[in-house]
């Protein structure tokens, strides 16, 4: 199995980026550090540092999307949480052998990075995403 590094983020499901930073910066004082547009997962996002991980508020663009079907059926909260990972090929195939459920079999390819989901049935409900950095 390939080494977990680190959480690399919380992923939160919000209705309303706008609102819901009042929160995260101005109550608790978190540092705002950029907001993205990520048209492949029909979403803006919010990246909040904290430490060596992150929190991301995740806002869908359309209804939708996996994260829009989420907020319609559960309510915001949190989405999903993202290990970083040394070699992600090698943690999806040790997955794959034990009958881990997986979303994404193969990883997905963005600008510095992979990654792939692993299927809630399979982790006690809870969405996980690997990720690993490539550069």
């Amino acid at each position: 199995m390939s080494n977990v590094i680190k959480i690399n983020h919380v992923a939160i499901a919000v209705k309303d980026l706008d609102s819901s930073l009042f929160f995260w910066r101005d109550v608790l004082g978190l540092t705002l550090d950029h907001v993205e547009q990520v048209p492949s997962q029909k979403a803006n996002v919010a990246f909040f540092p904290v430490g060596d991980s992150e929190i991301e508020l995740v806002q869908p663009t359309d209804p939708e999307s996996g994260v829009g079907k989420f907020i319609e059926s559960r309510g915001p909260g949190i989405h999903h949480l993202c290990f970083e990972v040394d070699d992600i090929d090698a943690a999806l195939a040790v997955m794959q052998e034990k009958g881990v459920q997986l979303i994404n079999k193969e990883p997905l390819e963005l600008p510095g990075r992979k990654l792939a989901f692993v299927h809630p049935k399979s982790t006690g409900g809870v969405l996980v995403e690997l990720y690993e950095l490539i550069g």
